[in-house]
């Protein structure tokens, strides 16, 4: 089967705890910031629990899936339960889990997120995820495909992620990159060969200032820079502020839309996704794909977990206004 788009990153089985009873305190370390407060040696009433699938891999995979392309997710689990459960949450989703491999040397990805009505404080274990060997990934299988997706990788993960690039390279499949801030602090002369293989980037703002060792908070100053050494779409969001992109010799910026939060989990994931979706189905407008994207995430903000709130193909949304100007310098 041909494939329009493959996502490799991290499957996870995501435990979210909400409770009033969670105190908020001020921590310092080298600046104050504020920590959720668990009290030593107490039991504490938990008022709600949902258990949902989560990972960067597998939240992309659900909107790509939503969106009516044809989808698989590679990746490792477990020999556990909680694999299972991911197994079976993606299977309803119309997500192909052909290319999920399975291992007995660490369980399944965990995530558990403490959260208050205001923010949240997740401990998340790299189990299985992180397991993942080139011998695993069905290179004959995914041969044809149109797009691979690339979620957060370790260092650990390197030599995996090196050889999907240059093997996407090799067979004309075009690459979307959400890097995680490990690989962005890999040695320039290394990270960025590989990044001229990527067709789109997207960071968040701080994750672009880590990537040019930069602390700039200029969107068209950090897109020039990036621009030195990366030829592709730029994508920079930051949280509800801003969201930038850069195409060719265009720049293009948005607002997200205002909503009542319920939890933030999988935001990026659906901004992103969201994007890559309307570029395939719209055939490269960034305008539609930009105003999908914000749309996506705000719904993701809606409901628990990174996949409940996703939007389905056809489904009525919010649109945004977006600003689009020649960059000169580009």
């Amino acid at each position: 089967m041909t494939y329009d788009i493959v996502t490799f990153g991290s499957a996870t089985r995501d435990i979210f705890l909400r409770t009033k009873n969670f105190l908020i305190g001020d921590f310092k370390i080298d600046h104050i910031q504020k920590e959720i407060l668990l009290p030593y040696g107490f039991k504490i009433n938990v008022e709600e629990m949902h258990l949902h699938s989560g990972g960067g891999g597998t939240n992309t995979a659900a909107t790509f899936a939503a969106q009516g392309l044809k989808i698989a997710y590679c990746g490792l689990i477990g020999n556990d339960p909680e694999g299972e459960a991911i197994v079976r949450e993606l299977k309803k989703r119309g997500i192909s889990t052909n290319f999920i491999s399975k291992t007995k040397k660490k369980p399944t990805n965990i995530s558990v997120i403490f959260s208050t009505p205001k923010e949240r404080t997740i401990l998340v274990y790299k189990g299985a995820s992180e397991e993942l060997t080139i011998s695993q990934i069905p290179w004959s299988e995914i041969k044809k495909t149109k797009w691979f997706y690339l979620g957060p990788f370790s260092q650990k993960l390197f030599n995996v992620f090196k050889s999907i690039v240059n093997f996407a390279k090799d067979n004309n499949i075009k690459i979307m990159l959400n890097p995680s801030t490990d690989q962005l602090k890999m040695p320039s002369q290394v990270l960025y060969p590989l990044l001229n293989k990527i067709d789109i980037l997207i960071l968040n703002k701080e994750e672009a200032q880590v990537l040019i060792e930069n602390s700039s908070s200029d969107y068209e100053d950090l897109f020039k820079k990036i621009r030195e050494f990366f030829s592709g779409i730029i994508i920079i969001t930051n949280g509800v502020k801003t969201v930038f992109v850069g195409e060719n010799n265009f720049l293009y910026l948005a607002k997200p839309l205002k909503i009542n939060v319920l939890d933030k989990t999988g935001a990026g994931d659906a901004f992103g996704s969201g994007f890559l979706a309307t570029y395939i189905n719209t055939k490269g407008d960034i305008i539609k794909s930009i105003q999908f994207a914000i749309a996506n995430s705000a719904s993701c903000l809606k409901k628990w977990g990174a996949k409940g709130g996703i939007l389905k193909k056809g489904q009525k949304f919010r649109t945004v206004k977006v600003i689009r100007k020649k960059y000169e310098d580009a």
